[in-house]
C-alpha cells in the first residue's frame, strides 16, 4: 500500500487528489496539509510514500518543505504539484529535492501513475514536462561544457543508463531496453548520482540534457 500525503493550500484541489487516489486500492491517503509547516508535521506523524507537494502555500511554501523533507532519515519522495507556465520555481524545487512534476490538470490515471512511478523510486520527466524544464533549468545555469565535463566520469554503460533516464524511462523500462536486470539499472543509476553529485533522477536526467542543449 502506497501511503500518500497531499499538500496544497486550495481544500477543492486537496479534494479532487484525495478522490482519484482513494480510488486506487494500493493507494491511501494518510494525510492532507494546507501549507508546508502542516506538511512537515502531518509527514512527521504518518511517514508517508509520497508527498504531493504544491509550491505556493502560505506560511511555509512547497520549497522550503521539500528541501527540509529531503534532509530526513527515510524522506518520503516528493512529486511537485505545478501550474508550470507561471511557476518560475521549479528549478529550485530540482535542487531542493522534488523526485518529479505534475500540472494538476493531470488525467486521473496518469496520476495515479505518477504516484507509482514516483514511490518506485523513479522520475517523473513526460516529454512535455521536461522540454520546458530544460527550458527553465539550463537558463545561466551549467554550460555544455561543464556538463559534458561532468558526464566523462562515467563509464560507456552508465552513459547509456543515463541517456535511457534522460529519455524518461523507468527501471523497468531501461532494463529492456538495455537487456539488462532491473537490478542492474538501479544500481548504476545510484552510481552515477553519486558521480554527479545529484540527488534524484532528475538531476541527472536535466544533466544530460544540458550536455547536448545547453
Amino acid at each position: 500500500m502506497i501511503k500518500v500525503l497531499i499538500a496544497d493550500d486550495e481544500a477543492l484541489v486537496r479534494t479532487g487528489l484525495r478522490m482519484i487516489l482513494q480510488s486506487d486500492p494500493g493507494m491511501e491517503v494518510i494525510a492532507e496539509a494546507a501549507d508546508g509547516n502542516e506538511a512537515l508535521a502531518q509527514a512527521r506523524l504518518h511517514r508517508p510514500d509520497v508527498v504531493l507537494m504544491d509550491i505556493r502555500m502560505p506560511h511555509l511554501d512547497g520549497l522550503a518543505a521539500t528541501r527540509e523533507l529531503s534532509t530526513w532519515r527515510d524522506a518520503p519522495r516528493v512529486l511537485v504539484l505545478t501550474t508550470f507556465d507561471r511557476d518560475e520555481y521549479v528549478h529550485t524545487a530540482l535542487h531542493n529535492g522534488a523526485a518529479g512534476f505534475l500540472f494538476k490538470d493531470t488525467p486521473p490515471r496518469e496520476l495515479a501513475i505518477a504516484v507509482r512511478t514516483i514511490a518506485d523510486g523513479n522520475a517523473i520527466l513526460a516529454p512535455t514536462v521536461t522540454k520546458q524544464l530544460i527550458d527553465q533549468f539550463t537558463q545561466g545555469s551549467t554550460t555544455r561544457t561543464e556538463a559534458r565535463r561532468r558526464l566523462a566520469a562515467l563509464t560507456p554503460r552508465e552513459r547509456e543508463v543515463l541517456a535511457a533516464v534522460a529519455e524518461g524511462m523507468s527501471n523497468a523500462d531501461a532494463a529492456r531496453a538495455l537487456h539488462l536486470s532491473e537490478a542492474t539499472i538501479k544500481a548504476h543509476v545510484s552510481q552515477i548520482m553519486t558521480k554527479l553529485h545529484a540527488t534524484n533522477r532528475v538531476q541527472i536526467a536535466i544533466l544530460a540534457h544540458q550536455a547536448d542543449t545547453a
